[in-house]
């Protein structure tokens, strides 16, 4: 295991990865049940959408960790999931089984591009200062979804955000927020895993002993606890129409899934590896091939499986800053989804306010490319910021690349530093501009 996972080359150990694996999985095993209870407003069933996010979040993560070897989970994409529910199926009125099938065809376009290199070229045609910006830009993102998950930002129609009510829930991550940076700020092995499982202890008594737990966004809580055992649903397997979805008329559809995955998939991609330094001798992101290649083959069996496109997780970072560097971290993660397939009702005892410290601490970490960035020339520093801001204030990933990549674009060639503009970045572009017509 050890040479295979090339842990000493890595400078790791195997007790470091398996802590960074069960890390990562705290914090993105809120998809087994959030998936599903978004792509089920399409019609599909609640229980058979559970069944197959556990098996792609679980086969991807594991083909991840033995084929790419990198510590990066890959599960059904939030964002990707409300694109499939709402704009395709609710919106353009696709049959889920359709849309299904839309998804397959769409992954079978990544294999190809993954295979023959070109999605490659288009991870190494992307500028290093908006690479460096995208990570410290999804480092704010991730920060303002773990203040939000716990309720300590909240939406103001006078302010658009404002800081929520000091109540049980924000008293309790608050805690917990503190006993994680304290742990971490003294190097404590497991720190952010340890700050998991106290927030989870201590939220135990709202709204048993005191406070109202039903304020808690998003979280499947205690309350609502409903015992150990759900038998698995594999009734949207393979249900997918093959031939329809590859009809001219559903060609935008694919073309849409195509686009959106794209950009979500390369950016978070370049971001966990920017902020963990997982470089090869090139400076390029590690094994970018075989993690693409997984990435595309993850979007391929959701479409078999019954979910919407599979995609890297910005989670992965929370593994990667307990230690884990290998792919070790990412099939131990993989491993642990399996058994919720039947234990899913387990995942109630772990609130969103247990993984949203670490989220917020996860969120300091990834802003270290941020020094990176050359803020002494403003054509490098503007279309830097734009990635890095975008991201957190439309949250959306790939909005804040696109429209960091498109500026750069332009100042460049308007300032004639044509060198710093590639074609392969010109047809990133064009495919950019497309990706926000279509979303």
């Amino acid at each position: 295991m050890s040479n295979f996972f090339q842990l000493k080359e890595n400078k790791t150990t195997v007790k470091t990865e398996i802590l960074a694996g069960i890390t990562t999985f705290l914090a993105t095993m809120y998809i087994i049940v959030v998936n599903p209870g978004i792509i089920s407003h399409s019609g599909m069933p609640f229980s058979g959408i559970l069944t197959a996010t556990v098996l792609v979040s679980a086969f991807s993560s594991i083909m991840m960790g033995i084929y790419a070897k990198n510590p990066i989970v890959i599960a059904p994409g939030m964002g990707l999931n409300a694109f499939f529910t709402y704009s395709v199926v609710k919106g353009m009125e696709v049959e889920w089984t359709i849309a299904l099938g839309a998804v397959f065809w769409s992954g079978i376009i990544f294999i190809i591009l993954s295979v023959f290199n070109i999605r490659t070229e288009i991870v190494k045609a992307i500028p290093k200062q908006i690479r460096f910006a995208v990570a410290a830009g999804i480092g704010i993102f991730i920060t303002l979804i773990g203040f939000t998950d716990a309720g300590f930002i909240i939406h103001d129609p006078s302010t658009l955000l404002s800081m929520g009510p000091l109540n049980s829930i924000t008293l309790t991550f608050l805690a917990g927020l503190a006993v994680t940076a304290i742990l971490v700020a003294l190097r404590v092995k497991g720190a952010i895993i340890i700050g998991i499982v106290t927030t989870t202890l201590i939220s135990i008594p709202i709204g048993r002993w005191y406070g109202d737990a039903s304020t808690i966004v998003d979280s499947i809580t205690l309350v609502n606890w409903n015992g150990f055992f759900a038998m698995p649903d594999f009734s949207v397997f393979f249900k997918l129409k093959l031939i329809e979805s590859i009809q001219l008329a559903i060609w935008p559809v694919i073309f849409a899934f195509l686009f959106t995955d794209l950009f979500d998939s390369i950016s978070t991609f370049i971001g966990v590896a920017e902020a963990a330094q997982l470089y090869d001798t090139e400076g390029e992101p590690r094994n970018i091939k075989q993690s693409l290649i997984v990435d595309a083959v993850s979007t391929t069996i959701s479409g078999l499986f019954g979910s919407s496109s599979g995609t890297s997780y910005i989670e992965s970072a929370t593994g990667i800053e307990e230690g884990g560097r290998s792919g070790l971290t990412a099939v131990v993660a993989g491993l642990l989804f399996l058994p919720f397939m039947f234990l899913s009702p387990i995942l109630s005892i772990v609130p969103t306010i247990a993984t949203a410290p670490a989220l917020v601490i996860v969120g300091a970490f990834m802003m270290r490319p941020v020094t990176r960035i050359n803020w002494t020339r403003m054509d490098d520093a503007i279309p830097a910021f734009l990635a890095l801001t975008l991201i957190p204030l439309t949250y959306n990933i790939t909005i804040g690349i696109i429209w960091g990549l498109l500026s750069w674009t332009i100042i460049k060639l308007v300032m004639g530093h044509k060198a710093a503009v590639t074609p392969m970045l010109i047809i990133i572009d064009i495919f950019a501009i497309l990706a926000l017509i279509i979303g």
